[in-house]
Parts: structure tokens; sequence; C-alpha cells
């Protein structure tokens, strides 16, 4: 088997597990870096490392040889350290990079990119949205091992995927019991049940607010400690709703072929603006607006145009 490094920056989650998604897919078992620039590094974009092998913190991982044959790789401090590991390599070591690595692509061997990234090239995937780990084997897997945590919940089942703030939105706990408030009123309503799980981006206080507010409505609420039920949820619901600040996570729900309502906040970006309005031109999502009805589409997956493309590009098997 062909040897796989994933590089991120360290604590992307997000990223992270879409690399490891991508490895997954392709077959391979990573070995996992996680990586920080140092010292000047840190404030320079991408393109003006220089020696970018030396300006990784030695507090985490290193990248040195023996190199791998495949990297796949995602973040702002993989972009100059795998491009001069191609380099080194004389183009042995073949380095996948997932989004826009605002540089040029042809550094890379392959650079796989949302639609919202606006990103074009003879080496760049473009894809709907971002990749992911779910499969429909997992989905089944994780929906038969959390069914009994869902049993005393009412049908229809409502998965509720929070978030939490980042560059573009900016959440507070007044934001989150309104929140609450409205899918407490929507079970009252419709007779629903709640299946909500945080992820490590949702503040504590935050947290606190959503358990408070829900603490009369028929909800299973994780809160981060044990098992994580996530891709259990996502396998037992039949609606699902999304707070808007995750790429990925809307990525995931709308894999599933559901119907995915995004949650709104104030704030956003040109970037997540591209996204959602594509989303909903699509009919993968529609805004939360304290209904929720079914309706269907063909389920995203992204899965076969990047394999094809990545074999064309790589000239190696996978």
């Amino acid at each position: 088997m062909k040897s796989c490094w994933i590089v991120t920056d360290v604590g992307k989650i997000g990223t992270e597990n879409q690399c490891i998604g991508l490895a997954e897919a392709l077959g391979f078992i990573p070995e996992i870096k996680r990586i920080k620039p140092r010292s000047i590094w840190r404030l320079l974009p991408a393109a003006y490392w220089f020696n970018p092998l030396e300006g990784l913190s030695s507090s985490y991982d290193r990248l040195a040889p023996p190199w791998p044959d495949v990297i796949i790789a995602a973040g702002r401090a993989s972009v100059a350290p795998t491009a001069k590991i191609r380099q080194l390599t004389q183009g042995k070591t073949k380095v996948i990079q997932l989004q826009n690595p605002l540089v040029d692509p042809g550094l890379f061997d392959a650079v796989i990119a949302p639609q919202h990234d606006n990103l074009t090239g003879k080496n760049v995937i473009v894809t709907e949205g971002a990749l992911h780990r779910v499969t429909h084997e997992r989905l089944s897997q994780e929906a038969h091992k959390f069914t009994s945590l869902v049993a005393s919940l009412p049908r229809p089942l409502v998965a509720v995927l929070i978030g939490g703030s980042n560059r573009c939105y900016k959440v507070k706990p007044e934001h989150m019991q309104r929140m609450g408030e409205r899918l407490k009123a929507l079970c009252k309503q419709e007779g629903f049940g709640l299946a909500v799980t945080i992820s490590r981006r949702t503040e504590p206080e935050n947290r606190d607010v959503l358990v408070e507010s829900l603490k009369d409505a028929p909800a299973i609420i994780w809160t981060g400690e044990g098992e994580n039920p996530y891709f259990g949820f996502l396998g037992l619901a039949d609606y699902i709703v999304v707070t808007c600040d995750s790429v990925s996570m809307t990525s995931e729900a709308c894999f599933t072929g559901k119907p995915v309502y995004s949650y709104f906040f104030e704030g956003g970006s040109a970037k997540f603006k591209r996204f959602h309005a594509y989303f909903q031109e699509k009919g993968y999502t529609k805004p939360f607006e304290d209904n929720i009805s079914s309706w269907s589409y063909a389920p995203l997956n992204d899965w076969q145009l990047v394999e094809n493309n990545l074999k064309k590009l790589l000239k190696i098997d996978l």
C-alpha cells in the first residue's frame, strides 16, 4: 500500500476531517501531521515563505524524510511546505491540496476546491461542497449504534447540527436562546423530536443557553461528553437543521438526501453567500423558517468526480 500523509493546520478539525475523508475514500491509512508556523512565517502569505520546511514550530509535527507517496493537505500552514516537498522529490511525492491555496495551483499535482472558492485551472477539481467522511455504510452502522439513544423521542426526528463562531459569523448566547425557542415551538406545533449535537466550535456559554432553552422539549442533546453520535443522528434523522456557519456540516447533511434546512445567524461573507445560494438553487437546502416539510433531490456526492479526475492528474493507481 502506498504511504500517505495528511498535513493540516493545528486545531483545524473541519479541514482535517475533509482530508481524512479523501484518504479513506482512496483506501489509504494516513499518518496525520498537524503543523503550525513559527516566528516570521506566521505573518507571511504562503507565496512568500522562504525555506518553508524551516518555518514550522518544533512544538508540533515536523515534516522530514522519508517522504510519503501521497500528501493530502489543507490549511494555510500546509501550502508552502507541501509545495516544497513536491519540488524536493521531483514530483515523486504526489501532493493534493484541498480548498483554494491562494497560490498557483500548478505548484501541486491536484487542487480540490468547492465551487464557491471560484478557482479554476488545469489541475483544479471543482466540487459542489466540501469533502467529508460520511458514507452510506457509516450512516447505517452509526444509526444502528445510537438507535436506543433516540428511542424515546417522537417522530419525525429532526437532527440539529450546531456549529459556532468563526471569522464570518459571531454567534452569541442570545442567538442560541432564540434558536432554542424556535426549535421548541416547532416541536410543540408539529410533534417533532430533536436530536441535537454541538461541535468543537460551539462556545460553552452558547451550549449552556441552548440546553436550558430546550430543557422542556422532546430532545436529546449531545454536549461533548462520551461518544459523538453525529453520524448516527444523520443516519436516524428524517429532517436535518444545520447552522449556517459550517460548509462541512451542510455538505455532510446533503449527502444523506434528506431535507436540509440552513439556520441563519447574522453575518456571513461573499463566499458563504455564494455557497448557500448555490445549495438552495440546486435544491439541496432551504432556509429554516419555523416550519418543516419534505422534498427530494439527488443526494450531494462529489466522490466519483474526484476519484476519476485524481487518477488522471496523479497518474498513479488509487
